[in-house]
């Protein structure tokens, strides 16, 4: 199969992981199951076929590095468990736009724009013939990601959307594609085993098995950079849109939820914890409380999801889909066009690897 060639919007932790990841599995064998993959062939392509040709950030200090060495720079905290060798992509300066809070302009050591001015990212996506173009933006960031998905649908790329900024799952955008006859796919990742997903099956197991859920939150901790820009509210309204309908949709009643608020701890790096709690009625209305604590290093738990995504929209691409990816985007998506339970999304994706579905 002829290789993907994949454009990132920000080298920051999650890029990491997804770049170590596909060195950590570029030798994995077809006929086997690895950890984060839906498959190591999805519809014909391995995860080697998947290379880099261009990346866009703001970090004065990454910015004319090779992507190699500018996803292990700081502040970047993602644990390194695989060697990348040079690839070849140097960083360019992307457009700052409201990419950065007031609070994070030292954190990021952002560039002088004014001085320097930020890369043509529309021509480096044509000059580099990029299939994909991958937005890791940070949470609020509302004008830099319309920005990188009109710039995707004028350099011809696909766009995968993995930040809460409501793109595939708008009406207005997804038409945009579909009328450039372009893939896009979003919103806002769903880690492999992260908060949303495990809240999702709680959720889905007490109304299966009949409870009543009466009221639930969610509290989350971490101490990486994705923590700290969360630490302004104004930043947050579609962040905490995305991961409360990706639990309420599920419940055929009012249910209130409190999701949030997202703390920082800075000695906790790339570690996130996530306490979970459920309460409900049971048979003669009798009282159930869950709770639950996740603990997991947050990076590399949707870096496997991105490297199924990137595949699945160049299958679209492939087979001239156009417009928002159903299947994949309710499958690996907090805010996808639908939603659906989870055991639904992933059977749409597999017949959509077989092409039983369109889309």
């Amino acid at each position: 199969m002829p290789e993907i060639r994949v454009a990132l919007v920000g080298v920051g932790n999650s890029a990491s992981a997804l770049i170590q990841g596909t060195q950590y599995y570029k030798d994995a064998k077809e006929d086997t199951t690895v950890p984060g993959l839906m498959h190591v062939n999805f519809g014909g392509y391995h995860i080697r076929d998947i290379k880099f040709v261009a990346a866009f950030d703001v970090n004065k200090n990454k910015i004319g590095k090779d992507l190699s060495e500018a996803i292990f720079t700081e502040p970047n905290c993602c644990p390194e468990f695989a060697s990348v060798p040079n690839l070849g992509v140097k960083v360019s300066a992307g457009p700052i736009l409201d990419g950065v809070a007031k609070h994070m302009e030292k954190v990021f050591n952002v560039y002088d724009e004014k001085a320097q001015g930020s890369d043509d990212v529309v021509k480096i996506l044509k000059e580099t013939k990029a299939d994909v173009l991958v937005n890791y933006l940070p949470v609020g960031s509302r004008e830099a990601t319309r920005f990188y998905a009109q710039a995707a649908i004028d350099a011809g790329c696909a766009f995968v959307n993995c930040m809460p900024e409501f793109i595939a799952s708008d009406l207005e955008w997804s038409k945009k594609f579909e009328q450039a006859g372009l893939p896009v796919a979003g919103d806002d990742i769903k880690s492999q085993v992260g908060a949303t997903i495990l809240h999702r099956t709680l959720v889905r197991l007490c109304l299966d098995r009949g409870v009543i859920v009466d009221e639930t939150y969610q509290l989350n901790l971490g101490g990486d950079t994705d923590f700290l820009n969360m630490t302004v509210e104004n930043r947050l309204k579609t962040k905490r849109i995305s991961k409360t309908e990706a639990v309420t949709s599920l419940v055929p009643y009012e249910l209130p939820t409190r999701i949030g608020p997202s703390d920082y701890v800075p000695f906790l790096k790339n570690k996130k914890i996530c306490y979970i709690t459920l309460k409900g009625r049971k048979f003669g209305d009798r009282p159930i409380t869950i709770n639950v604590k996740l603990e997991v290093e947050d990076s590399p738990n949707s870096a496997g999801v991105v490297i199924d995504l990137i595949r699945a929209v160049k299958l679209a691409l492939d087979r001239k889909i156009k417009g928002a990816l159903i299947s994949v985007s309710a499958y690996a998506f907090k805010h996808p066009p639908i939603q659906v339970p989870d055991s639904t999304a992933k059977q749409w994706v597999e017949d959509y690897i077989a092409g039983v579905r369109d889309r």
